[in-house]
């Protein structure tokens, strides 16, 4: 998995409150059939800086 390419300190899980606010704020992922079935991460400055560069590559 990609995600495995990222230091753990780089990037975090959300709770289920911060991801239900994005979910809110960004009218993404409706609840129920084909909802998010796990909680997403996020990535802390560094590393969307590392993400950028390994996107950029």
């Amino acid at each position: 998995s990609s995600l495995k390419q990222f230091p753990e300190d780089f990037m975090f899980q959300l709770t289920k409150e911060e991801a239900d606010f994005l979910t809110c704020q960004t009218g993404t992922s409706k609840p129920g059939r084909g909802g998010r079935r796990y909680l997403p991460y996020a990535f802390t400055e560094h590393g969307a800086i590392m993400a950028a560069n390994v996107l950029n590559s």
